[in-house]
């Protein structure tokens, strides 16, 4: 019998710091039918860098176009400058191939993609203390102290919008936190909803016995 393939969509965002890149870091590699989004851009490309693999190049007319279009899922303007998309397009194709796909973005492109595509999956990461949040912000040795309070007030503003979200992941342990992912993904895959087509094959293979 033919079971439904569609891929689901994770969004996955929570403020900075709180270790979003290694839950999807260990996700995907832990998850080979997993893929990371790819988001288009109208930054130039940095060495090594490979179109439609690291991101979709855009000039900023094509990016222009796109948003006319309503072809984003989500978008956001970086410093006033770059602009940054999830292609709704390129998201489509890959879950009807069958591949579940993750979404590492902010607090605003999260609820932008819920609006877009409200069967997308939105799951927040918590720290599990501010106190831990702000160390670690000023452990990653990458900002001055001005940055990472300007980041950790950032965060307390992230906060509010937890209760949009479908679910709440805390980061204490990793892998914890990658195994509470997960679980949310396998129970998310056997909502009745999704095997609709599965039971009408079900009700149809009685008919011949």
């Amino acid at each position: 019998m033919q079971r439904t393939k569609k891929g689901l969509i994770i969004v996955l965002s929570g403020p900075s710091g709180v270790g979003k890149g290694e839950v999807c870091k260990a996700l995907l590699r832990r998850n080979p039918g997993l893929k990371l989004s790819v988001s288009a851009t109208t930054r130039a490309p940095r060495p090594g860098e490979v179109d439609g693999v690291s991101y979709f190049f855009k000039s900023g007319d094509e990016f222009k176009r796109m948003i006319a279009n309503n072809e984003f899922l989500e978008y956001s303007a970086v410093y006033g400058c770059n602009y940054y998309g999830t292609p709704g397009a390129y998201v489509d194709q890959e879950c009807e191939a069958g591949h579940d796909i993750l979404l590492e973005i902010d607090v605003h492109g999260a609820n932008q993609v819920k609006k877009a595509c409200p069967s997308a999956i939105a799951v927040f990461l918590a720290p599990p203390s501010m106190s831990a949040l702000k160390s670690r912000l000023m452990n990653r040795g990458t900002e001055d102290a001005e940055a990472v309070e300007r980041r950790f007030s950032e965060a307390l503003l992230e906060l509010q919008q937890a209760k949009l979200y479908d679910y709440l992941v805390i980061n204490d342990v990793l892998d914890k936190a990658v195994n509470a992912v997960e679980h949310i993904i396998y129970a998310e895959r056997m909502r009745a909803e999704r095997w609709y087509n599965f039971v009408d094959e079900l009700q149809g293979g009685s008919k011949k016995l």
